[in-house]
């Protein structure tokens, strides 16, 4: 049964092989971002990525949300490392 029968799930962008890391970050931000507004009416927005440093942009109701550190750190950079391992740090601009 599906608990959300209202709504359409967001789907993953589809990428070239050949994507560099910017895009694939920017892949992988949009697609976590489209599940934080599906589900909490927030969103983040990748401001820039430098292969070791990304900045992001908190959106909605992100914005003043007190759980928006957990968000920020919890949710997109624990996912981000998953997939760039050299990321070194993540930070709201």
């Amino acid at each position: 049964m599906n608990k959300f029968p209202s709504k359409t799930l967001p789907e993953a962008p589809d990428l070239p092989v050949d994507a560099t890391d910017e895009e694939r970050m920017q892949a992988l931000i949009e697609t976590l971002s489209s599940y934080i507004e599906y589900f909490h009416g927030g969103a983040v927005e990748m401001a820039g990525f430098d292969g070791e440093t990304l900045k992001i942009r908190m959106r909605g109701a992100c914005i003043g949300c007190p759980l928006s550190p957990v968000t920020l750190h919890g949710w997109v950079e624990g996912t981000a490392r998953q997939f760039f391992p050299a990321l070194k740090k993540v930070e709201s601009v």
